[in-house]
């Protein structure tokens, strides 16, 4: 049984080549230490053959193969072109693996096994075998008596000029009656972002909904709720893609909608598991199949698992953002951040399974049977609604190579407004999972984030923080009461907006956002802003212009008034100095502390027995506007 295909990179997806293949000498694991000097020797000798040696491979795009001339070497120990052996043994029924790979010409190919240990990558040679071809033809080579550790790969030695790889596959021994019946609903939760849906439906159509070729075929339905209410009906939607315009009640909004939509008509529709994915990415069909086989090969004690995608970034496609993530209380830990996936041992770093609480909805599956009328997503509208679901539902996830999506990277993302929500879900979801915290460490946050946005002039966003909050106290009979759509519209005008850079009253100039940028703090100055509350009892002078979303109090210190840069849009907004207002700041959010000494208690357990009724389909079916 074909299990995992060998991939190649393409434009439109991901054109990192080390993602796919690479040279022997690429493959090499890079120490983070400063190399000594007959490091650095030994390091120049590999780069210069590495040049020699990809002067004998030529990479043809259109006809996904790989050229290669006498001497060359090409490795798959790849990030998605590696097996995670150790993964698909633990979870899955499948038994002997053996790699089929499409060559012409003569190679020397190598089967391996790697492994992380501490520092070092461990490589195990299974096999070599010597095949020539005066045509292409589909050789198969078993990985007998291999340890199933970490990743099974791969390396080609060509033996002759015009030697050619073009392409293969992993397969493995399922026994028979082993193999579940799936059918997954990606569910797509979008507000105004048509290029990004038009996109990826039309490769869902030209790669799975109309290829009778792909194992996905005929088990795969689409559901997009449309919360701008913008996208083309009648041109993109079919029978097997559903969009449904909805109210703008955010992600968890639309959502809910899908999962509704899938629950609703599930009988005639048949979806096993939900595929929760963001509108604003760049998917990888494969990874969508990828997951399909998985679930369709669970042994028995993991029929409940989840499956994530990593998070890799948009504009630097090798970048890992996170693969899996962990609560703590608030404290949130990103897992396997960084990682340039063009090193081996990154991918096999990979292979290691950490402790993980939930894996954000740009790219989640999850059986539909824990979807019940008792059993939706809370209405947190934005960030915490994911994780609140995972926090309830997740007992196992499963996270490989391979399956991922590309996003644009939250740090040239800044959105005013979110200062109400951040805190108010926080406290919504803790109340439920992490019944520890209290009016001491709510407390010390509202103080902290209060002095920090203060010390940023973003006396609008004090506002939003401090309202949520304020909200949360309320409970959760306030919540059931508001018209989400008219609350997030109000949030929206209460924070700062981006406007054109030539409407504002602080000049735009790009050589003083560099040097903020890359501003670093002396130890002297910072003695001097620990002394001054950051400038605050100081006398203002001069401006700056600073990032977004990666402002620093540093920068504004003794600055009248301050540029906020958005790289992304290129826009910005001013904020300016202003003694009364910061301590009017300030004081409101000291009077908050007092009040939570009295009010907290109280709210979280409302929270947690009145906020039941937020997960109903009943409340939802209000809520959507859909009764």
């Amino acid at each position: 049984m074909e299990i995992q295909k060998i991939l190649f990179p393409e434009v439109g997806r991901c054109t990192e080549k080390e993602l796919y293949f690479r040279t022997e000498q690429e493959c090499s694991s890079v120490s983070g230490d400063i190399p000594d000097e007959q490091t650095l020797f030994e390091n120049e000798k590999k780069a210069l053959a590495a040049v020699e040696n990809n002067k004998k491979i030529e990479y043809l795009p259109e006809e996904k193969k790989i050229r290669m001339q006498k001497g060359a070497v090409v490795t798959f120990d790849t990030y998605f072109n590696g097996f995670s052996i150790e993964k698909w043994k633990k979870y899955t029924v499948i038994g002997d693996v053996s790699v089929k790979l499409v060559l012409s010409g003569r190679f020397r190919v190598t089967l391996l096994t790697k492994e992380k240990i501490k520092d070092d990558v461990l490589t195990h040679v299974v096999s070599e075998t010597v095949v020539e071809n005066e045509q292409a033809a589909e050789v198969e080579f078993p990985y007998t008596f291999a340890d199933a550790k970490g990743m099974y790969t791969f390396m080609l030695t060509a033996l002759e000029d015009g030697s050619i790889f073009a392409g293969g596959s992993y397969h493995a021994a399922v026994a028979e009656g082993k193999v579940r019946d799936v059918k997954i609903g990606i569910a797509i939760c979008t507000f105004k972002r048509e290029p990004f849906i038009e996109k990826n439906l039309r490769i869902l159509n030209e790669t799975i909904l109309n290829n009778p070729a792909s194992p996905l075929h005929g088990h795969l339905e689409v559901f997009v709720a449309d919360n701008g209410q913008s996208l083309d009906r009648e041109r993109l939607s079919s029978d097997k893609i559903h969009i449904n315009p909805n109210r703008n009640l955010g992600g968890a909004g639309g959502f809910t909608r899908d999962l509704i939509e899938i629950m609703t008509h599930n009988e005639e529709l048949c979806v096993t598991h939900a595929l929760l994915m963001d509108d604003d990415i760049v998917i990888e069909p494969e990874a969508l199949v990828k997951t399909y086989q998985i679930l369709t090969l669970l042994k028995d004690e993991y029929e409940d698992a989840f499956i994530g995608g990593a998070m890799l970034r948009l504009d630097k496609q090798a970048i890992q953002v996170e693969s899996g993530a962990s609560w703590n209380g608030g404290w949130l830990k990103s897992l396997k951040h960084d990682l340039d996936l063009r090193r081996c041992d990154y991918c096999l770093y990979n292979e290691i399974e950490e402790y993980t609480e939930f894996n954000a909805w740009w790219y989640c599956c999850f059986p539909m049977k824990i979807v019940t009328p008792e059993n939706l997503p809370m209405p947190l509208f934005i960030r915490g609604d994911d994780l609140e679901y995972g926090l309830r539902n997740m007992k196992t996830l499963i996270l490989m190579n391979g399956i991922c999506v590309w996003h644009e990277p939250f740090e040239n993302k800044y959105s005013s407004f979110l200062e109400y929500y951040i805190m108010r879900n926080q406290l919504i979801d803790n109340s439920f999972h992490c019944q520890w915290y209290g009016a001491r460490q709510l407390n010390r946050a509202i103080l902290g984030h209060c002095f920090r946005e203060v010390t940023f002039y973003r006396y609008k966003n004090v506002d939003l923080y401090l309202q949520g909050i304020k909200d949360f106290l309320k409970g959760p009979g306030w919540l059931m009461e508001q018209d989400g759509e008219a609350l997030h519209k109000s949030v929206m005008a209460a924070g700062y907006r981006g406007q054109e850079l030539n409407t504002l009253d602080v000049p735009f100039d790009y050589p003083t956002f560099e040097k903020s940028y890359k501003y670093v703090d002396s130890k002297i100055s910072k003695i001097k802003r620990l002394l001054t509350l950051n400038g605050l009892f100081l006398r203002a002078k001069g401006n700056n212009v600073v990032p977004m979303a990666a402002a620093r109090p540093a920068l504004f210190y003794r600055k009248k008034k301050v540029l906020q840069y958005d790289v992304t849009s290129r826009k910005g907004f001013v904020t300016e100095k202003s003694f009364k207002t910061s301590m009017r700041c300030l004081f409101s959010a000291l009077r908050l502390t007092f009040t939570v000494r009295f009010k907290l208690k109280k709210a979280q357990n409302a929270w947690r027995t009145e906020g039941l009724k937020l997960r109903t389909l009943e409340f939802w079916n209000g809520f959507l506007g859909l009764n």
